[in-house]
């Protein structure tokens, strides 16, 4: 008796280090990221066990000056639905309900909107170190239509700490 006890609590202590580390690992979406050509940051955070990402900062926050808006704070102009036209890109949320895959180690089943052409995707994340040091991440971002093989695939790299919009005063 003693000894299927013992064997009980140990796979129970074994089955949660392995999900915590689990929980650890998906987390690491966490915080903000840059997207690729450091256009805007998009803050990503849990809601319910799933990840979602707004965008927090646009390198250009106005309409430039060959634009017909010029000098129009950027909207959801191209939104398909009329009535989110005029939201503000800054607020958008721009990633939705995606979940972290322990075994393909990415986060899956989720959908990115692109405020420039107002349309949405499948979409697939996955986490990697630059050049080999574990401080700076970056993230694999791929959109697609029906499989993965069409689609795109942009570069985030990890906002340093100290331009993080979250953390200051």
């Amino acid at each position: 008796m003693k000894v299927t006890q013992i064997f009980g609590c140990t796979l129970a202590i074994v089955l949660f280090g392995s999900w915590a580390s689990s929980q650890e690992k998906a987390d690491e979406l966490l915080g903000e990221w840059y997207t690729e050509d450091n256009e805007s940051k998009v803050l990503v955070e849990k809601r319910g066990g799933k990840y979602y990402g707004t965008i927090t900062w646009l390198s250009e926050p106005t309409y430039g000056p060959d634009d017909v808006e010029a000098g129009v704070i950027k909207h959801d102009r191209h939104n398909r639905d009329k009535n989110l036209r005029d939201r503000p890109i800054i607020g958008i949320t721009i990633l939705q309900n995606f979940i972290f895959n322990a075994k393909k180690d990415n986060w899956e089943d989720g959908k990115i909107y692109d405020p420039e052409n107002g349309k949405e995707y499948k979409c697939v994340i996955r986490l990697r170190s630059r050049s080999g040091d574990e401080d700076k991440q970056s993230l694999k971002v791929r959109g697609y239509v029906g499989f993965s093989a069409l689609g795109r695939t942009t570069v985030w790299c990890q906002v340093p700490e100290d331009e993080r919009e979250t953390e200051r005063d």
